[in-house]
């Protein structure tokens, strides 16, 4: 490999660094994972990644003032953990000489290109689980379950829109919490049972971007500043286009179909959370395209975050339970990743999930522009806030008593 051309050895280079951060490699991994590669392919190389541009410096050893800089703007990269965890194994292939370079640069870029593993039909169901089971997992009613599910399956409708119209892509975000807010207006008149905003953010938990704020801060935590910055920041105009378009759409209902007196229904049973994190965790490998072979490891990893955070909530407070719950599912992933020789965020992502509070700062910006509460929940910005805080020093100090054994 280091007897390859520089060109070559480059053009790698740059593409597996287009690749990854296209399958939703959070910033710091990728700067180090790319690293190791050039250290692999006996080349110098410094990076800058951010969501929205990648700069490449490359150099042969001693020869740092002949460096080759590469700048591109790319689009924020969606989770593609199938395609991150088959780039993976291809750089091991590389490195223990199972593929030569010109085999590799083929190889990655028939990864980038291959097909959604899922159908549309299997991700349609996906979506309508996803909205259901987080409903469930809030301890709701029956009826705010069911209509998540349905009107979950109604967003994804506008998701596959979008996928084939650039139009509809640009304005997704509002328009979904529109259209469901405006048709929950409407079905509290024939089912007055609903919470009708829980619903609402059910139906869009999809687009809620929790796991974006808390990689943010985890990148700000590694000392990316102007990734995790941007990334933060991004997420923070996701939610406000997320609520607006909530706020239009119930204004939009009340003057078509009236005002509605909720009634208050009977909880969920208290085991159906575990169901929902089941059911939740499975939606999760359609909508992050993971391998059937790694999807049991990934579900598993959400009950580690859930069923410890719940036991150390029942001794501490909420935002301390999540610092458990981060902890032992850190501690889980870079196990993983030691004993499968796999990346750690394959399976860490889904228990995340389960933890990031991003319903709860949706919530709480509920409250602070209507002045009304989804749910009842006391202090939920303070607490938001110190989720957040405790869900990255948890993933920190499971980094220290057990370190990763590769850098993705």
């Amino acid at each position: 490999m280091t007897s390859s051309p520089f060109s070559q050895r480059r053009k790698f280079i740059i593409n597996l660094g287009k690749a990854l951060h296209k399958f939703g490699t959070p910033a710091y991994r990728l700067e180090a994972h790319l690293l190791n590669v050039t250290a692999i392919l006996g080349m110098g190389g410094s990076f800058i990644v951010t969501p929205t541009s990648l700069t490449f410096a490359l150099w042969q050893l001693g020869e740092h003032e002949q460096q080759q800089l590469y700048v591109v703007r790319v689009k924020p990269g969606d989770l593609d953990l199938g395609s991150l965890a088959r780039t993976d194994e291809l750089v091991d292939e590389l490195a223990s000489g199972q593929r030569t370079l010109v085999d590799a640069i083929e190889r990655l870029e028939e990864i980038q290109n291959k097909p959604d593993p899922y159908s549309h039909p299997v991700s349609f169901v996906a979506f309508g689980v996803s909205g259901g089971a987080f409903a469930m997992l809030m301890a709701t009613s029956w009826n705010d379950v069911i209509w998540s599910f349905i009107m979950s399956l109604v967003v994804y409708l506008f998701v596959y829109w979008a996928s084939i119209s650039k139009g509809v892509s640009k304005m997704l975000e509002p328009l979904v919490s529109l259209v469901s807010a405006f048709c929950v207006a409407g079905i509290m008149h024939f089912d007055p049972q609903i919470n009708k905003s829980l619903v609402v953010l059910s139906s869009i938990i999809a687009f809620i971007p929790g796991l974006a704020l808390t990689l943010g801060l985890r990148e700000l935590a590694a000392r990316d500043l102007m990734s995790g910055t941007a990334r933060i920041m991004d997420a923070i105009m996701l939610l406000f286009k997320l609520y607006f378009g909530a706020v239009l759409g119930f204004a939009i209902g009340g003057m078509v179909w009236g005002d509605a007196t909720f009634v208050q229904p009977e909880q969920v049973p208290a085991w159906t959370s575990w169901f929902a994190v089941f059911l939740l965790g499975s939606s999760l490998v359609v909508m992050f395209k993971i391998r059937l072979k790694d999807s049991p490891w990934g579900i598993l990893s959400g009950f580690i975050a859930f069923g410890m955070s719940s036991v150390a909530a029942t001794y501490f407070d909420v935002a301390l339970g999540a610092f458990f719950g981060a902890f032992c599912v850190g501690i889980y992933s870079n196990f993983y990743s030691r004993v499968f020789n796999a990346p750690a965020i394959l399976v860490s992502l889904q228990g995340l999930v389960i933890l990031v509070p991003g319903s709860k700062v949706y919530i709480g910006l509920n409250t602070v522009v209507s002045g009304q509460q989804i749910l009842a929940v006391d202090s939920i910005g303070t607490q938001s806030f110190l989720i957040f805080m405790s869900l990255v020093a948890g993933l920190i100090f499971s980094s220290v008593v057990l370190r990763p054994s590769r850098s993705l």
